[in-house]
């Protein structure tokens, strides 16, 4: 039976990259009649900022931890527990001056660790979550895309893929809505914009 682990980022509901990730998972539950969704809304219930004591047990073998270690962990172990549960992932994800919303940043931190989403070897650092794939949907108020005149100050594709890369997803995929704008002051008409985005979108999922 599949997994999938839904992320959402942005505060608003009503927001582009909500109504594409929600349109993911329709078409994903569709197809995997059978699958689970696991719905983590980080703009509703953001992770906690890294802190002393919680650096502190990342570094202390877990055999060793304190019940106070293992405490400061618990909501971290409880992230990364739905990212291994999970064969696949959705991240919405809207752009936040030109990268991504604080609140992604804290999950990140929260589930990038070593001995648990990767590891140091001899060849160097090896991620650990192989065999997942993820489709991160973007929605920007301009128009970011590669080849366009604003493209260097895109930072959300290059981070996430090094980020996600990093912990082991080879298979990532972005779908952008871009210029979001235009919906905002009422420029274009929001259904004949998303239009073609949640046709890929779709695509992705299917």
């Amino acid at each position: 039976m599949a997994t999938l682990l839904h992320l959402d980022s942005s505060p608003l509901e009503s927001s582009i990259s909500r109504e594409l990730t929600r349109e993911f998972v329709k078409t994903w539950k569709a197809k995997h009649t059978d699958g689970t969704v696991i719905v983590r809304d980080l703009a509703a219930h953001p992770a906690k900022p890294l802190d002393a004591q919680s650096i502190g047990a990342i570094y202390t073998p877990a055999a060793g931890r304190t019940p106070e270690q293992k405490a400061a962990l618990a909501f971290s172990d409880e992230l990364i527990g739905e990212l291994k549960k999970a064969d696949e992932y959705v991240i919405g994800v809207a752009m936040h001056n030109f990268s991504i919303p604080s609140v992604l940043k804290l999950w990140i931190d929260q589930v990038v660790r070593s001995g648990e989403t990767f590891s140091y070897g001899e060849g160097g650092a090896q991620g650990l979550l192989q065999g997942k794939k993820a489709t991160v949907l973007i929605a920007s108020g301009g128009v970011y895309e590669a080849g366009t005149p604003a493209a260097g100050f895109n930072h959300i594709e290059p981070y996430l893929r090094t980020i996600l890369g990093f912990i082991g997803l080879t298979d990532v995929k972005f779908v952008t809505a871009g210029g979001v704008a235009q919906i905002m002051t009422g420029a274009v008409d929001r259904e004949a914009f998303l239009k073609p985005t949640l046709e890929q979108v779709r695509s992705q999922a299917a």
